[in-house]
């Protein structure tokens, strides 16, 4: 299915931009109250920063495995759910404490990582098979 390769390809680039993250998470925090979470810079340290850093890590490795095996439906809700709480992180953060306020550092990935992406894994959430039956059937179909 064409839109499963191209929702695999977009989870890919997302996940290369969050390793990104994470190393300049680990190498110098002042990158998070430089480009983030600006309304509140005095917030952030290197624990923070750490923890921001090993949360994105995680969600990458998520989206990744996810892309490698987008027909595994625990691991699509799974994945799917990285981009709901990043979302409902970045709008708490920008809206609710005023740490993130909406500059293109916000929005950016507010808007194309994460809104493009629940909109895009909700697409592609029809063309993922109900059962294992299901995929082998795709699968010896394709053979």
């Amino acid at each position: 299915v064409a839109s499963l390769n191209v929702l695999r390809s977009w989870l890919v680039m997302v996940s290369v931009i969050a390793v990104g993250n994470t190393v300049q998470s680990f190498r110098d925090h002042s990158f998070l109250s430089e480009k983030l979470y600006t309304g509140a810079p005095e917030f952030v340290n290197g624990l923070q920063a750490r923890t921001f850093g090993i949360w994105t890590l995680l969600s990458s490795i998520i989206r990744c495995a996810c892309a490698i095996d987008i027909q595994n439906r625990t691991l699509y809700h799974v994945t799917l759910w990285t981009f709901v709480l990043a979302l409902g992180h970045f709008l708490s953060e920008a809206f609710v404490y005023k740490t993130a306020p909406s500059t293109i550092g916000v929005m950016a990935p507010l808007i194309v990582q994460v809104s493009f992406s629940v909109v895009g894994m909700l697409i592609g959430f029809q063309c993922i098979p109900d059962t294992q039956e299901e995929v082998g059937a795709r699968r010896k179909k394709r053979n």
